[in-house]
């Protein structure tokens, strides 16, 4: 699959779609796994799912931020890694087992943070926006 749609998005020539693979839900933990057939902890099927998606295609992967560290010291520098699963510490995790802060996840190697209900759910969104905003800045300086 990942194959055919880097077919199709090479066809739209140098200004193509970057293609991104899904590795493992941030909304799965191990017993998720388990159950899908995927033995092991979630670091080992992310990295093992990330190198398949590479090797068939796709420019970068969207992973938990708790495995960056992981697919970075595997992978090198090159893949996009696009991280959800974003909270601000003391924020709500609602559905998802594995998150990180915005700091965590700048640290660790990801390119791109997904960050959605912290903002939309907050009581006053441009703030919360502006909080993870200086959180990442400081990241990025340290």
């Amino acid at each position: 699959m990942i194959a055919a749609a880097r077919e199709a998005a090479e066809a739209l020539g140098p200004d193509r779609p970057r293609l991104l693979a899904v590795t493992v839900l941030t909304s799965h933990g191990p017993s998720d796994l388990e159950a899908l057939g995927l033995a092991g902890p979630p670091e080992e099927a992310v990295i093992r799912l990330a190198r398949l998606a590479l090797t068939a295609g796709a420019d970068g992967l969207v992973a938990s931020a708790r495995e960056a560290p992981a697919l970075r010291a595997t992978l090198g520098p090159g893949p996009l890694l696009v991280t959800p699963g974003i909270r601000p510490a003391g924020a709500a995790r609602g559905d998802q087992v594995r998150v990180t802060t915005p700091a965590d996840a700048i640290r660790g190697g990801s390119s791109l943070l997904v960050v959605g209900r912290p903002i939309v759910a907050a009581d006053d969104p441009a703030a919360a926006a502006d909080a993870i905003l200086a959180e990442i800045r400081g990241a990025l300086q340290e």
